[in-house]
């Protein structure tokens, strides 16, 4: 069976944002996925091998190095954003251009293993951040100019839980 361009693009599906709060459990295996993410990229990266993560993951997709990189830049942003909400009245959060982030010389250049420890430190402080947030709290938002709209916390947990996930299955996909 041939994959389509939809499997290998969203090999775990679309994102689905909730659209109320969520509920204690629900944000507890978010988190927990967030905090789970580094070690299973770090598993990941060494069952694929250095050579395996210079292929693409699908034609036209960013190759493995590209993925953990961008993973690093993306969730680093995230971990700001959520300071910013929980700092600010709806602040407006600055967009940037994912590819042509991945395609700056330093993600060529530098091994992924300095991504995926940076990965390690900034999803545990993220982590403690997100487990001592009140309920209050998860539905303050930011102002995102890319998408026009505004996010709550939980929005932003369900969406970069998704978002590692998301960029693990096109890792995985150098498997096969």
């Amino acid at each position: 069976m041939n994959p389509t361009t939809e499997s290998l693009s969203f090999p775990i599906g679309r994102a689905q944002l909730p659209e109320g709060a969520l509920n204690p459990a629900e944000r507890t295996a978010l988190i927990q996925q967030i905090a789970d993410l580094p070690a299973q990229l770090t598993a990941v990266a060494k069952a694929i091998g250095g050579t395996g993560l210079e292929r693409p993951y699908r034609p036209g997709g960013w190759n493995g190095r590209q993925v953990i990189h961008h993973l690093a830049d993306s969730h680093m942003n995230c971990y700001f954003r959520f300071r910013l909400a929980l700092t600010e009245d709806n602040p407006t959060v600055r967009p940037y251009d994912e590819q042509a982030w991945a395609e700056l010389p330093d993600v060529a250049a530098t091994p992924i293993t300095v991504s995926l420890t940076l990965l390690e430190p900034l999803h545990t402080r993220w982590v403690t951040l997100l487990h001592h947030m009140s309920a209050e709290q998860w539905q303050r938002t930011f102002y995102h100019p890319g998408t026009k709209r505004d996010f709550t916390l939980d929005q932003a947990l369900a969406m970069y839980a998704w978002h590692g996930q998301h960029h693990l299955g096109h890792l995985k996909l150098l498997l096969e």
